[in-house]
Formats: C-alpha cells, sequence, structure tokens
C-alpha cells in the first residue's frame, strides 16, 4: 500500500510553529461542488462539523473574516453589527485572491496575507473538533475549536442561520 504524502500548507506550518495540535484531511474535490456540504460527504462527518471560512468587508472596519457551520449563511446584518459595521458584504470573488491569498473552496481563517478580526459561529464551541480549509481545494484541518478561536484571535457570535 502505497500512502500519498500530504504537502503541508502554509496554515498547517503555522500551526506547527505554534504548537497546535490538529490533523490533515485530504478529501476529493470537485470542480463543481465547493460547497461544505460535498465536502462533510467526502468526509463522511455530519456538515455540523465542517466550517466555512467566509470574507467580508465592513462598511467601517473594512475586512473581516466569519467562520460558520457548512449549512449555514451568514447573516450580513448580524456580521456587520458584531463587527462594529453598519452594513457588510461578502467580497467579490475577484478580490478573495488579493485580499486572502486564497481561492474559492480553499480559503483558511489561517495564514491570510493580513490578519483581520474573526468571528466564528457559536456552535464551533460545543464540538469536540471541527473541519476548517487547510488552505487548499482538497485538504481540510481538523482542530480543536478552542484552539482555533485562541490561534486567531477570534470572538464567538452568532453570525449566521440554517441555509
Amino acid at each position: 500500500m502505497s500512502h500519498k504524502k500530504i504537502e503541508k500548507t502554509n496554515s498547517a506550518r503555522l500551526l506547527d510553529r505554534a504548537k497546535i495540535a490538529y490533523e490533515l484531511v485530504p478529501y476529493i474535490v470537485d470542480e463543481e461542488h465547493l460547497a461544505a456540504t460535498h465536502v462533510a460527504e467526502q468526509l463522511n462527518e455530519p456538515i455540523e462539523l465542517v466550517f466555512k471560512t467566509l470574507v467580508l468587508k465592513g462598511d467601517r472596519t473594512g475586512y473581516f473574516v466569519c467562520v460558520v457551520p457548512g449549512d449555514h449563511e451568514v447573516d450580513l446584518k448580524a456580521a456587520a453589527r458584531i463587527s462594529g459595521n453598519k452594513k457588510a458584504d461578502l467580497i467579490p470573488m475577484k478580490e478573495l485572491l488579493p485580499v486572502t491569498g486564497y481561492i474559492r473552496g480553499g480559503c483558511s481563517p489561517i495564514g491570510m496575507k493580513k490578519r483581520f478580526p474573526t468571528y466564528i459561529h457559536q456552535t464551533a464551541t460545543e464540538q469536540p473538533f471541527i473541519y476548517i480549509s487547510a488552505g487548499i481545494r482538497g485538504l481540510q484541518l481538523k482542530i480543536a475549536p478552542n484552539d482555533l478561536i485562541g490561534y486567531v484571535e477570534a470572538t464567538i457570535a452568532d453570525i449566521s442561520s440554517p441555509e
């Protein structure tokens, strides 16, 4: 049996440096279905454990990050309020790579070009571990929510609702 070595991503190296435990979990990418529901199916895990990373821009504070369960949509009003903005919107897809260094389907809250304020949905703390993107399509980080929250200095908030 041959095991393909999983290449460490920048986010994994940053966690190594911080001495934070995690597991890299590969999955098969379907370019047509980059949704978290597809990732959850591939991982054979409940969708409540697979979180997606969304980047928003507020009218007052600029860019910020929301990490929400895979079957949720970010609540723009709640996200704006919690981040100190009157209004906030998801950034256009063409801005994602220049702003974060990541592409759609491979955006991790760890290791963006700049450190942005980060808000993680409160249900993350109810789980023993969650999955987030490792920074590339086809690879997830399995991490204890409190380790992630501490590392990215996140605020826990009710920032989303089920789709």
